[in-house]
């Protein structure tokens, strides 16, 4: 029995994105002791790259970072990789309204009324909202990161990013552990 030749395609194009994904890590990883906020914050660099924006393209992109000191240094490092945009910025905010002028928010909270105040005082703004634990999945963020025993994986809730006017690639919604 033949495989029609779309299917195999298909295949091939997400066995590409995927292997492009472990790519871009398995430098770091393989033997430079990649530690867990840099994964994170190569996930999260990814994330941006898979996702389109509503309305003009912006000349300057800002990751804002919440409540993870660690994370926003190794956010910070990613920035000098290559955007689509000559300024990117990478802010600690503390504040929810100095959140809306972010692309990708990404939130290093716990507690479930935190993630909950951070986004409902965004409303709807086209921000990517990024938290980095199951707690944040279960309060509705875009995308959560786990870390898992066999390492880290991510969840999407797409019907978030959709209210919010944000486009997912669906490769990326392909390779989510779980997409709701």
């Amino acid at each position: 029995m033949s495989v029609p030749a779309r299917l195999i395609g298909g295949w091939k194009k997400l066995l590409g994105l995927m292997s492009a994904w472990l790519l871009a890590l398995a430098p770091a990883s393989a033997g430079l002791g990649l530690d867990e906020a840099q994964l994170k914050a190569a996930f999260i660099y990814r994330f941006a790259q898979f996702t389109q924006w509503p309305g003009p393209a912006a000349t300057e992109f800002s990751y804002c970072v919440v409540g993870s000191p660690v994370l926003r240094e190794a956010m910070a490092s990613l920035a000098q990789k290559p955007h689509l945009v000559s300024v990117v910025r990478v802010r600690s905010v503390s504040e929810p309204a100095q959140a809306q002028s972010c692309q990708v928010l990404v939130l290093g909270l716990s507690e479930r009324s935190e993630l909950l105040r951070w986004q409902l005082a965004l409303g709807a703004e086209p921000v990517l909202v990024v938290g980095d634990s199951a707690e944040a999945f279960r309060a509705g963020v875009s995308i959560a990161l786990m870390v898992e025993p066999n390492g880290l994986a991510f969840r999407i809730n797409h019907s978030e990013a959709k209210r919010r006017g944000l486009n997912l690639s669906s490769q990326m919604l392909k390779l989510a552990r779980e997409v709701k």
